[in-house]
């Protein structure tokens, strides 16, 4: 089982490797679908699901058994801690289903015991509002200090989740096997060489 995860600063174009690099490696690709999934499971609306995810809990001081979420006593916790824990559920059984590409959502963390290869994906905030600004929906009028200030929440959000998976801190290269820089880059330029590297990275994990 061939597992590539990629985490990502918003904006910096994450989602995009992450397709690209699984159809030109014919992998599975798992991205909106975890959210759908556990939309369902948790009778949960997507946006709801979307959000807890985008900024983690909402309560302070969390209490973790094996990756699992817990609390002493907070009934308002209840569908936060739902989403969490079936996210975590829903990436396991999709990873179990075969060679994919998992974007986000701390899944570097939570499928570790799998070995994947992790990519983690940056970019100056230069081009990762450009980026934001060319894929924004047609109703989003937001000036260039508005969407930094987006962006830097949502990449708090990721920080903020994936503290309460592990010490490990998110972005850190030491957590990643490779780090890409998009700025001033067409992504699907760069896929080729990703897929050599990816395919040499498993072909060596095999061979041990």
């Amino acid at each position: 089982m061939r597992i590539i995860t990629i985490s990502r600063e918003f904006g910096s174009g994450g989602r995009e490797v992450g397709k690209r690099l699984a159809d030109a490696l014919g992998f599975a690709y798992y991205d909106r679908e975890i959210v759908t999934s556990i939309a369902k499971k948790c009778d949960l609306d997507e946006g709801y699901v979307e959000n807890v995810l985008r900024k983690g809990l909402t309560i302070n001081v969390p209490v973790t058994f094996g990756h699992s979420f817990y609390f002493y006593s907070d009934p308002t916790s209840e569908n936060e801690l739902k989403v969490l824990n079936t996210q975590q559920q829903i990436i396991k059984e999709l990873a179990q289903r075969g060679d994919c590409v998992m974007v986000g959502r701390s899944s570097s963390i939570i499928l570790e015991k799998y070995d994947p290869l992790r990519l983690f994906v940056y970019a100056d905030m230069d081009w990762k509002v450009k980026r934001c600004r060319e894929r924004a929906p047609e109703d989003e009028h937001l000036n260039d200090r508005e969407l930094e200030k987006k962006i830097r929440q949502i990449d708090a959000g990721r920080a903020q989740h994936q503290k309460l998976l592990t010490d490990r801190k998110w972005g850190d290269r030491e957590g990643y096997d490779l780090c890409i820089n998009t700025s001033g880059l067409e992504i699907k330029k760069i896929i080729p060489g990703l897929k050599e590297l990816a395919l040499c990275w498993f072909g060596q994990k095999e061979g041990k």
